[in-house]
């Protein structure tokens, strides 16, 4: 018969009770039944899940000799199994005797698919306690007191980072890892010839030499790893150095070294912090992402490992195989990134000796095309993350807000050489040309970028008022982008003289290239613009207030006088659809400690583009040109 596993302690015993008070009272005749199998079952599977069994009844068994081989089985797997005791059943012909189906579940990575297995285990009832006859079997399928559970991993094929039209932006190419190999030189040449080709691979000779000698005497010691069709060394050269060996080998790798470096990130061996923090899905050796996107969608690119299970009784030299998943690829990462357009950016930005960046969004469709950050950055993705005060290009957000409070283009402001809020004296830009000072129209002041002109409007445009055209322009905000960015911060608690340097992008105003970027995007598309860098679909930007058809209209206007008459007029002769354009400088620090960031926007076509560089002279004649060459590159591709 099957014992019902529905039947609680609590029920059992308030009938057991019953049934004394009826057998005192000489009323029932018959003795009570036995207790149910079903709780000693449970409380095996909960303590082989928990690997602990003190509270199991295990007959002549010493439960410690049972939970070690449950520790040993653990340390195999890497894991426990969730166990649940099923079909609990009482042999029909000895109730004295019941069997239990264990069902075991092993999750041994992060992959949906466990490995479960079913196992058998036997109760016996002992002075009304059922005791369970412990085994090794319990714990796999057949498995024996000599035999111990192994897990092992078949890496699955790491999956590309694709760009735009599904060109292959990383992929596996080959390398060459360049070391000393021990077996080619004497033990007592070691130190001598690590340092020789330390020297030659411009490494710290003493530290290489170290660590060679700690090596076992068989090693092959790796000093640098090189593209095999593009060195950087000359290997032929380096092969005549003594104990000297160059291993072929294949990495994760982007086109060329440079190439989106900040973003995309490289991918390499696993280090031990990424082992540790795994939590057992890599392993020494595996192949991860080690930064940037590929890091960050690692688990995408990586796939899913092959896993096999076996028991293995080492000295009978026999091995059972209870489990095997085969090995699931990863799924490639997809990118907008056009490959040329990024070599062009980074072309544009290679002798710029601070940090620097440029980055191109297609309006259209919010397409990150390029987000380059130049060597001066040294590794950070100056595109994407930087945080700077935006200066005059943030102009565009103003005369937006300023257009919303009924200002048009031709309306007449003021524009004096000085402004003074609070104490606090603003002036235009040196060299400010003196025939658009006094009173001009909102297009001159935009074109000529006058601070006092937009600074004496900032009564008309509350602090509010100006995050909210930001926003409409894409600036500001957490979108859910895919990636990490920084599109720009826009505090709406600004007064005094936070409020008037705000109007004209400095004070506590921040953006990013890609937000200056974005910026423009979005006043080439009408409506505010999330720049989409991954997956397959463009992301939704933040809710703002939708720019106007005629809004639009005016800002393009605004902006093309930037190219026409005011500060990159070196812009009007770009081939092409015409350009529109905002400069910007943003002055930072003080006296000998201070610089200027140098800033320019501009858009052609179906092209937004912002070019940054972190200490320049001016937006005009740092930013400027290298904006200009960035252009007829792109024109002329």
């Amino acid at each position: 018969m099957k014992i019902s596993r529905g039947n609680h302690p609590s029920v059992r015993a308030a009938a057991v009770g019953t049934l004394t008070v009826l057998v005192g009272a000489g009323l029932v005749g018959c003795t009570a039944e036995p207790p149910a199998p079903d709780e000693t079952a449970e409380a095996l599977a909960a303590g082989i899940s928990q690997g602990d069994l003190t509270d199991v009844p295990l007959g002549d068994t010493d439960p410690a000799v049972a939970e070690a081989q449950i520790e040993a089985v653990a340390e195999g797997l890497g894991v426990l199994p969730a166990v649940a005791a099923s079909e609990v059943t009482v042999d029909p012909e000895d109730p004295s005797l019941a069997t239990a189906t264990l069902d075991l579940t092993w999750d041994l990575d992060d992959s949906p698919e466990d490995w479960t297995a079913s196992t058998t285990a036997d109760l016996t009832l002992v002075e009304d306690v059922w005791q369970a006859t412990w085994e090794p079997a319990l714990l796999a399928p057949d498995l024996r007191e000599d035999e111990v559970l192994t897990l092992s991993r078949t890496a699955a094929e790491r999956a590309d980072v694709l760009g735009a039209d599904g060109a292959v932006l990383v992929e596996d190419r080959p390398v060459l890892r360049l070391g000393l190999d021990k077996t080619r030189v004497d033990a007592a040449g070691v130190a001598d010839a690590a340092r020789e080709i330390a020297s030659f691979l411009e490494l710290d000779p003493e530290a290489f030499a170290e660590r060679a000698t700690a090596a076992g005497e068989r090693a092959f010691v790796e000093a640098l790893v090189v593209r095999e069709e593009d060195p950087g060394v000359d290997v032929s050269a380096f092969q005549l150095l003594t104990g000297s060996n160059a291993v072929g080998d294949s990495l994760p790798l982007a086109p060329s070294r440079t190439f989106a470096r900040a973003l995309l990130g490289t991918a390499g061996p696993a280090t031990a912090e990424i082992v540790e923090g795994s939590d057992g899905e890599i392993s020494a050796g595996d192949m991860t992402g080690l930064s940037g996107l590929q890091r960050q969608y690692d688990a995408q690119l990586r796939g899913a490992p092959g896993l096999t299970v076996r028991a293995v009784a080492e000295e009978r030299g026999v091995e059972r195989l209870l489990y095997e998943r085969e090995p699931v690829a990863g799924e490639p990462l997809l990118t907008t990134l056009d490959p040329a357009v990024q070599t062009d950016a980074e072309a544009v930005l290679s002798g710029v000796p601070s940090a620097s960046a440029a980055v191109v969004v297609q309006p259209s469709t919010g397409a990150v095309l390029a987000a380059a950050s130049g060597p001066g950055s040294e590794g950070y993705s100056t595109a994407t993350l930087g945080t700077y005060a935006p200066g005059s290009i943030f102009k565009v957000v103003s005369a937006l807000a300023l257009l919303r409070e009924g200002v048009e283009p031709s309306t007449t402001m003021s524009c004096p050489t000085a402004i003074e809020v609070e104490g606090r004296s603003f002036t235009n830009f040196p060299g400010y040309p003196a025939e658009a000072t006094g009173e001009v129209p909102l297009s001159t002041a935009v074109a000529q970028s006058c601070n006092t002109a937009f600074i004496g409007e900032r009564d008309l445009v509350p602090d509010a008022a100006l995050a909210e055209a930001a926003a409409s322009l894409g600036l500001g905000g957490e979108p859910e982008l895919g990636y990490p960015a920084f599109l720009g911060s826009v505090p709406q608690d600004l007064t005094g003289t936070d409020h008037a340097a705000s109007m004209i992008g400095q004070g506590r105003i921040q953006l990013s290239p890609l937000a200056a970027a974005t910026m423009m995007a979005s006043v080439v598309r009408g409506d505010a613009v999330a720049p989409w860098l991954v997956g397959p679909e463009q992301p939704v930007a933040g809710e703002a207030e939708a720019v106007t058809a005629q809004e639009a209209e005016q800002l393009g206007e605004l902006l093309r006088g930037v190219v026409t008459e005011g500060g990159a007029t070196f812009l009007s002769e770009v081939p092409g659809e015409p350009v529109i354009a905002k400069t910007g400088t943003a002055q930072f620090g003080s006296g000998e400690e201070g610089g200027n960031h140098a800033w320019m926007v501009a858009a052609q076509g179906d092209l937004a583009v912002a070019i940054f560089v972190e200490d320049g002279d001016y937006g005009s004649t740092t930013a400027g040109p290298l904006l200009a060459q960035l252009l007829d590159l792109l024109g002329s591709a």
